[in-house]
């Protein structure tokens, strides 16, 4: 695995000279780099206005989202410099550097399907040169293979698919960790790219890798979720004190993220989603997908798996529940009957 620290703004122009600031990325004859950014969602909206943020002034950003009051707020908040596409082929055909961060597996296919069909992209654009795609989405291996196939053999562009690990917060404050799979020679221009929304990138391997990588931690972080809200619970019931315990958890062999950073008990831990009412953080319905995700990915590779069609069944219940929806997956507390 290739770490790679991403702190810089690394399209820095160069002040020596007017014609020295050109960068490797533009490709058009004037010194301006054209971007596009796809999907406003929660964390997609954060990303580009860091990316927006760490871009030359004189750049272009193309955003879009089927959410038009998005794209319009978008616009309302940067005076210069961004452009709502009508549609993603216009992204595609007027950026050089296309970035998409969308829900599902078939929103991902969708977008890149009318991106790159028909593959007359670079014949109905201005500049001839091959796109460069990062999807930041946590979609399914396969589905990400399929449409890096597309974008690859029809010489229309490079794919990579760069999932990301810290939430709405760290997409807000740009210090997401990007888990990247791409082909060697395009692992230091997404990195430069990431690095305007980031603070590491952490090179896995080939294409699909990084969201191998994303489905493993986050199979793993649905069931430290669950095992920590039931030992919460445990221990509680037992007679010991909240923040005593989560301290002994914490300095101890069952520490794990959830009970350190996420501890699900309100009141542990200042800040968390559980002090707030379980408000904000990692919804337990995306918690739930990107599980259902590793499960599917798990099966088709034959890997034997103890307990995830368990947790899944529960997350299901969770993501049902009234007093549940919507809320931060640490919820898994209160649905277990969890003092609070």
């Amino acid at each position: 695995m290739r770490t790679i620290s991403a702190v810089a703004t690394p399209l820095r122009r160069i002040s020596t000279g007017r014609q020295a600031a050109r960068r490797c990325f533009s490709t058009s004859h004037n010194l301006q780099a054209t971007w596009g950014f796809i999907g406003l969602g929660r964390m997609g909206y954060a990303m580009a206005k860091n990316l927006r943020a760490k871009l030359p002034a004189d750049d272009t950003l193309f955003v879009q989202d089927v959410n038009k009051a998005a794209s319009s707020k978008f616009l309302e908040e940067h005076a210069t410099g961004v452009r709502v596409a009508e549609n993603v082929r216009e992204v595609a055909e007027k950026a050089e550097t296309v970035i998409t961060c969308l829900p599902e597996p078939q929103h991902v296919s969708g977008v890149y399907r009318q991106m790159l069909e028909p593959a007359t992209l670079l014949k109905d654009s201005s500049t001839t040169k091959p796109r460069f795609f990062v999807d930041c989405s946590t979609i399914d291996i396969n589905t990400s293979r399929s449409v890096a196939e597309l974008a690859h053999s029809t010489g229309q562009g490079r794919f990579v698919d760069a999932p990301m690990s810290g939430g709405v917060v760290g997409a807000q404050a740009g210090t997401l960790t990007f888990m990247i799979g791409a082909a060697s020679e395009d692992v230091e221009r997404a990195t430069q790219v990431l690095s305007m929304m980031g603070r590491k990138v952490l090179h896995l391997g080939p294409q699909g890798s990084g969201l191998a990588g994303k489905l493993a931690n986050n199979y793993l972080l649905a069931l430290n979720n669950v095992a920590t809200a039931e030992a919460m619970n445990m221990g509680i019931r037992w007679g010991l004190e909240p923040k005593a315990l989560a301290g002994m958890l914490n300095i101890s062999t069952g520490k794990c993220w959830p009970s350190e950073v996420n501890n699900p008990v309100p009141g542990v831990i200042e800040g968390a989603p559980a002090s707030r009412g379980y408000d904000g953080g990692f919804g337990v319905a995306l918690a739930n997908k990107d599980l259902k995700l590793a499960i599917k990915a798990a099966k088709e590779a034959g890997v034997k798996l103890a307990l995830g069609d368990h947790a899944k069944a529960l997350y299901d219940e969770v993501e049902q529940a009234e007093n549940c929806k919507g809320k931060d997956f640490s919820v898994v507390y209160r649905y277990l009957g969890g003092k609070e």
